[in-house]
C-alpha cells in the first residue's frame, strides 16, 4: 500500500474519532460529563499524547536515519564507479574495453537496484554477470610496469567496495514500518482527537480547527513512511548522480 493511500485512510480515522466524540456527547447523560469525568478523561489524553509524540519522534527520527543512509550509500557507490573509471584511465588504451563496458553496465545496475528496493518484496541476492566480467576483465590485464601493476590492484580494491556498498543497498533495502505498529498508533491518535471533541463545542469552528489538527498528525505518518521507503515516491532518492556519474569516451 502506498504512503499516500495509507496516510489518507490514517486521517480518516483520526479526523474520525472528532465525530465519535461528538456522537458520545450526545448519547451519554450530563452526570457522565461532569467535572471528575472531564478530570479524568484530560489526564489519560495526556498520557496517550505524550506516548504518541514520543513514537512519532521516535519513527521520524529513525526513518530519517535510514533515508540518509541509504542516500549516503548511493553517493559511495557513485564515487567508487568514478573511482574505477579514473584508475583505469592512468592504466593505459588497455583498459579502455573495460571502460566502455562499465558505461554499458551502470544504467543497467542502476535500474536493478531502484527496482529491488520499489517492489518492496523479500528477494535473493544474486550477482549481476556484468560485475562478475568487470571484475574477470580487470583480472586479465597484464601489467607491464609496476605503475600499471599499483593501478590494477587499485582498481580491484575499487571494484570490490563498490560490490560491498552495493550489497548493503540491497540488504538495508524493505524494512517497512509493521501494520500493527500503525495502527496502534493510529488507535491513540483518534482516541485523542475523540476525547478532546467529547468536551468541545460542536460547531463548525471547532471541526475545522480540529481536521486542521488531523492534518498535521497524518502529515507526520506520511513523512515517516514516505522516509522509510527512499527508492519510490515523493522523496525517491534520484538515480541521476549514478548514472551520469561517467562522460562518455
Amino acid at each position: 500500500m502506498s504512503p499516500l493511500l495509507t496516510s489518507l485512510m490514517a486521517f480518516l480515522c483520526i479526523f474520525g474519532g472528532t465525530f465519535l466524540g461528538i456522537f458520545l456527547r450526545t448519547k451519554l447523560p450530563g452526570r457522565h460529563l461532569s467535572g471528575d469525568t472531564k478530570d479524568i478523561v484530560r489526564q489519560g489524553t495526556g498520557l496517550i499524547a505524550t506516548l504518541a509524540s514520543l513514537v512519532l519522534g521516535l519513527l521520524i527520527a529513525s526513518a530519517n536515519a535510514k533515508f540518509e543512509a541509504q542516500s549516503s550509500q548511493v553517493k559511495q557507490l557513485t564515487a567508487n564507479v568514478v573511482l574505477l573509471d579514473n584508475t583505469l584511465t592512468l592504466y593505459g588504451q588497455e583498459a579502455a574495453p573495460i571502460r566502455a563496458q562499465l558505461r554499458r553496465e551502470i544504467p543497467v545496475m542502476a535500474d536493478r537496484i531502484w527496482s529491488e528496493n520499489h517492489s518492496g518484496k523479500a528477494q535473493t541476492f544474486k550477482a549481476a554477470d556484468a560485475g562478475v566480467s568487470l571484475y574477470d576483465e580487470i583480472l586479465k590485464l597484464s601489467p607491464q610496469t609496476e605503475a600499471q601493476r599499483f593501478l590494477q590492484a587499485r582498481a580491484m580494491d575499487a571494484i570490490n567496495d563498490a560490490g560491498k556498498t552495493r550489497l548493503l543497498l540491497f540488504t538495508n533495502g524493505g524494512g517497512s514500518i509493521p501494520i500493527p505498529f500503525l495502527v496502534v498508533l493510529i488507535s491513540w491518535l483518534t482516541l485523542i482527537f475523540a476525547s478532546i471533541s467529547l468536551f468541545a463545542e460542536s460547531n463548525a469552528r471547532a471541526i475545522a480547527i480540529l481536521c486542521i489538527f488531523s492534518l498535521s498528525a497524518t502529515a507526520s505518518i506520511f513523512l515517516i513512511l514516505e522516509l522509510s521507503q527512499p527508492f519510490t515516491g515523493l522523496m525517491m532518492i534520484s538515480d541521476e548522480p549514478l548514472r551520469n556519474a561517467l562522460t562518455a569516451l
